[in-house]
């Protein structure tokens, strides 16, 4: 579904990715780790459309997106969140997903003016999604509440049916449980694994590695910039390149690694 082919992005003399080749295959969860620095939300950008890479290439259902503008990107079937939560705090709920809504809507700027019949439709049709959308991340009673009143647990959740309302085929979530405790990690994980069964395909960068090993299928490990390890949860714990660049190798008093610990 989406692939990376040689993809360098240099910013003056700081080479934030090096050659990185990466294959997102349709209904998969990919997870993408490193070291804070290591180019992750670089990537992520780059495949979003908010930068573009210095040379090589990037496609997505078989479309060149290498310089593609982020509208064309979402418009093609990609939607992404952030590492900080980048909701519209003084509308709600509810009124935050309408907006993720009209990204996708057919309607002109006339049709609004004058109420047109598609217009109508198009407004009845999304604000139904939407309430789908909220209760689908059991946030159904909370459509009027302010969203910067909402739970940060909540609010990550948010973000994340925001983005699934412009109905993406590809999801980039970049750390979406930062902040979080342990309980409302789980439960992420839990949503993340539901939207892939329900054929979601997601990319996501996280620290937690609880997260990454509940949900993801398979693992990239990023660092200066380049991928150095890839494969499954458990071929990625033991591999002593990712132990010694990420995991960490300091022995507990068991005597066992930061990783197999």
């Amino acid at each position: 579904m989406l692939k990376l082919t040689d993809v360098s992005r240099q910013f003056g003399g700081l080479q934030a990715l090096l050659q990185v080749n990466m294959l997102v295959p349709r209904g998969r969860v990919v997870g993408l780790i490193g070291p804070n620095g290591a180019g992750k939300t670089t990537m992520i950008n780059n495949i979003s459309g908010l930068d573009h890479p210095t040379s090589g290439s990037i496609a997505f259902m078989a479309h060149d997106i290498t310089s593609a503008s982020p509208h064309r990107i979402s418009r093609l079937g990609i939607a992404r969140t952030y590492q900080n939560i980048r909701l519209f705090g003084e509308m709600t709920a509810l009124e935050n997903l309408l907006i993720g809504g009209h990204a996708t809507s057919k309607s002109s700027i006339l049709d609004s003016l004058v109420f047109s019949r598609r217009y109508r439709f198009e407004e009845r049709t999304m604000h139904e999604r939407a309430m789908a959308m909220l209760a689908r991340f059991s946030l159904g009673n909370l459509a009027n509440s302010r969203a910067s009143a909402l739970p940060y647990g909540d609010q990550r959740r948010l973000e994340m049916a925001r983005a699934l309302s412009t109905n993406p085929m590809l999801l980039l979530l970049d750390e979406p449980t930062a902040g979080m405790n342990p309980i409302e990690t789980r439960a992420l994980g839990e949503q993340i694994l539901h939207e892939r069964d329900r054929g979601l395909t997601v990319l996501v960068i996280e620290h937690d590695m609880s997260l990454i090993h509940q949900v993801c299928d398979e693992i990239y490990v990023l660092n200066f910039g380049q991928i150095i390890a890839h494969g499954t949860p458990d071929e990625i714990k033991q591999n002593p390149l990712v132990i010694e660049a990420y995991l960490g190798e300091d022995e507990d008093e068991h005597g066992r690694t930061a990783a197999s610990a």
